[in-house]
C-alpha cells in the first residue's frame, strides 16, 4: 500500500491562461493612465479659472505643469506604477495631436491685418531669439543642445505651447522642457506688469500700433500677451494679439527647418556617411498648418471651432500636466542657475532688442 502511495506522481495545476493577463494589462494601463491625467487637468482647468491666478496671466498649461511637478514628486508613489504608460502616451502622442488643433487658433486673415511690419517684427524675433539663444546656451553658458533650443523656443515663439512642440522634434528629455518653462513662467509674468509700467512712464515712444506689435512680437505666451496689452487700451490688444498669432503660425516653418538641421546633424555624426536618415518631418506641424488654412476659410461653423479650441487647451493641460508628473526636481537643479540665465539673457533681448526692430519696421 505504500508503494502505490509513492508512486503516485501529483499532476500539474492548469495554467491560468498566462498569455492572456499581459496582452489585456498594458491597455488597460495606458487608458487608466491617460484617464487620471484627464481628471487631473480637468482639476487643473478649474484652478487656472480662479480669478486670482487668470489675473496673472498664467494659462492653464503653466498650471498644468506645475501641478504635474509637484504630484510627480511627492505623490507619485499614489499612483499605479503601471499606468506610467499612459501618462508617456499622454507626454507624447497626445501632445503631438494637440499642437496641430493648435492652427485653429489662427488664420491668414489675421496675419494680414497686422501687415508687413507686424510680420516682419515676427520673423526678426523668432529668427533672433532661436539663434541667441542657441548660440550663448551652448557656447557660452555650457548647456546641453535640447536645453538651449527649448528654452530659446519658449522664448522665441508662444510659450509652453511651443516648448511643448519642439520637445517631440528634438526627442528631449521631459526635465529639459519643464525648466524651458519656468523661464515663460519667469520671464513672461515679468513682462505683463512690466510693460504697462513703461508705456504709462512715457518710456516706450511708439503709438498704438506700434505698442501692440511690439507687446505681441516679444511677450512669451498668448495669455501674458493679452494681459499686458488689456492694461493698455483694447485697440492694442487687437494688434497685440494678431501679431502673436502671427509668431504661433511661425512654428511650422522653424520645425520644418528643425528637422533639416537634425538631419544634417545626424549625417555629421555619421562621418558624412549618407544622407543622415529620413527626413525627420513633423507632421503634427504639418497638421497645425493644415488647419489654419481650414479656419481661414470659415468652412467649420463657428460653434463648433470654439468647441474644438477648448477641448484642444484641455488637451494641451493634459500634456502638459504629464509631462510635470515625469520631471524631477532633482533634474532640474542639475541644470542650475544656467538655464536661468539663458532665459534672462533672451529676456533682455526681446525686452532691448524687439524695441529697436519695432522701430526699424515703424
Amino acid at each position: 500500500m505504500s508503494t502505490s502511495s509513492s508512486t503516485a506522481v501529483p499532476l500539474p495545476a492548469a495554467p491560468a491562461s498566462p498569455a492572456a493577463a499581459p496582452a489585456a494589462t498594458p491597455w488597460r494601463d495606458k487608458l487608466n493612465g491617460v484617464l487620471f491625467v484627464g481628471l487631473m487637468a480637468a482639476a487643473v482647468m478649474q484652478l487656472a479659472d480662479l480669478p486670482a491666478i487668470r489675473q496673472l496671466g498664467f494659462s492653464p498649461l503653466v498650471v498644468g505643469i506645475v501641478c504635474g511637478m509637484l504630484y510627480g514628486n511627492f505623490l507619485r508613489g499614489t499612483m499605479p506604477a503601471d499606468w506610467g504608460v499612459g501618462v508617456n502616451f499622454t507626454a507624447r502622442r497626445l501632445l503631438r495631436i494637440a499642437v496641430a488643433f493648435y492652427g485653429l487658433n489662427i488664420s491668414i486673415q489675421q496675419i494680414a491685418a497686422v501687415g508687413l511690419p507686424g510680420l516682419a517684427v515676427s520673423v526678426a524675433v523668432v529668427v533672433g531669439t532661436l539663434l541667441l539663444g542657441t548660440v550663448v546656451g551652448q557656447r557660452l553658458l555650457g548647456l546641453d543642445r535640447d536645453t538651449a533650443m527649448l528654452t530659446a523656443a519658449g522664448s522665441a515663439i508662444c510659450g509652453a505651447a511651443a516648448v511643448l512642440a519642439f520637445e517631440p522634434t528634438l526627442r528631449a528629455a521631459p526635465h529639459k522642457s519643464a525648466v524651458a518653462v519656468a523661464t515663460v513662467v519667469l520671464f513672461g509674468t515679468l513682462s505683463m506688469f512690466l510693460y504697462p509700467v513703461l508705456y504709462h512712464a512715457g518710456w516706450l515712444n511708439l503709438d498704438t500700433q506700434a505698442l501692440g506689435i511690439y507687446i505681441g512680437g516679444t511677450i512669451h505666451e498668448v495669455a501674458q500677451v493679452v494681459g499686458a496689452a488689456s492694461n493698455v487700451d483694447p485697440a492694442t490688444t487687437e494688434v497685440a494679439t494678431i501679431v502673436k498669432m502671427t509668431r504661433v503660425a511661425l512654428l511650422v516653418p522653424v520645425l520644418l527647418v528643425l528637422g533639416l538641421y537634425l538631419r544634417s546633424a545626424a549625417s555629421h555624426a555619421a562621418g558624412g556617411q549618407g544622407k543622415g536618415g529620413k527626413l525627420p518631418i513633423p507632421w503634427f506641424a504639418v497638421g497645425f498648418l493644415v488647419l489654419a488654412i481650414i479656419n481661414s476659410l470659415n468652412i467649420i461653423p463657428a460653434d463648433a471651432v470654439a468647441a474644438i479650441r477648448r477641448l484642444d487647451i484641455f488637451a494641451l493641460t493634459m500634456a502638459m500636466t504629464a509631462l510635470g508628473i515625469e520631471t524631477r526636481f532633482a533634474q532640474i537643479r542639475k541644470a542650475g542657475p544656467r538655464v536661468m540665465a539663458l532665459g534672462l539673457i533672451l529676456y533682455l533681448w526681446l525686452l532691448v532688442g524687439g524695441y529697436a526692430i519695432v522701430k526699424l519696421a515703424s
